[in-house]
């Protein structure tokens, strides 16, 4: 009775690791093309999941002068990047803005500061999770990572609210920076099946298996010893009828 009820379970456990390998492999909803606020998808201090990585979003603010942050060793263009300060305007919550490229490093910091006088600007791009800080190569004295828990050490203006993620601006914000467009794309919507999930599961009906066949050889090994003791008793009373005759 335990080997079926284990056999049961492992059953059971196989067809939850089936049911991930098969809802891990699904696309993400492809609703990153349609452009919202950066307020309708996050708020200040909440972690950007992958559901919305990608996300095309519209944000309006002012760049902090002094700010600027200049990234190396990143793709989308370019040897030097620039990420600026951007305060929104709704909540005064802290932004960082990849805001284009340039392959001299004077010029990816004069493109920061050319945003930053002051202006309201509105900036259009995608929404991605932070990245670690871990990802710069710090012994070299540069940074590659977009990492808002390193800014908050680096930036002079911050009051302690910041988004958890950051904006690769489009175009028109690296036009007026005079910088180059930092090359992004649309998410990557394919299905790539999780076969460890896959393996997993097997290995679950494997041992659902084992268990089914050790419940079989209990029956039949006692099923055997039944009718073995049923032969012995028969010729026991036989022989005892024999002995009488």
């Amino acid at each position: 009775m335990l080997a079926l009820v284990l056999a049961a379970v492992f059953a059971g456990l196989g067809k939850w690791q089936l049911e991930r390998s098969i809802a891990n492999g699904k696309p993400l909803p492809a609703t990153t093309e349609t452009r919202k606020t950066l307020e309708a998808i996050t708020a200040p201090e909440e972690p950007a999941s992958e559901t919305i990585a990608g996300q095309k979003v519209t944000v309006t603010g002012t760049f902090v002068a002094g700010d600027t942050t200049i990234l190396t060793g990143r793709t989308g263009g370019g040897t030097y990047q620039t990420v600026g300060h951007m305060v929104d305007s709704d909540g005064g919550a802290s932004l960082p803005v990849v805001i284009g490229w340039s392959d001299q490093r004077s010029a990816a910091v004069a493109g920061g500061d050319r945003l930053a006088d002051g202006q309201t600007i509105t900036v259009q791009g995608r929404y991605y999770p932070a990245e670690s800080p871990d990802q710069d190569t710090y012994k070299q004295a540069e940074y590659s990572a977009v990492a808002p828990a390193r800014f908050v050490n680096t930036w002079k203006a911050f009051d302690d609210r910041m988004y958890l993620g950051y904006v690769v601006a489009d175009g028109a914000t690296a036009q007026a920076a005079d910088l180059g467009t930092i090359a992004d794309r649309a998410p990557s919507r394919e299905v790539q099946f999780d076969w460890l999930n896959l393996f997993y599961a097997i290995e679950w009906v494997v041992f659902a298996g084992f268990a089914v066949f050790l419940w079989y050889r209990f029956v039949k090994d006692a099923w055997e010893r039944e009718e073995e003791e049923r032969r012995e008793a028969a010729l026991s009373v036989d022989g005892a009828l024999a002995d009488r005759r």
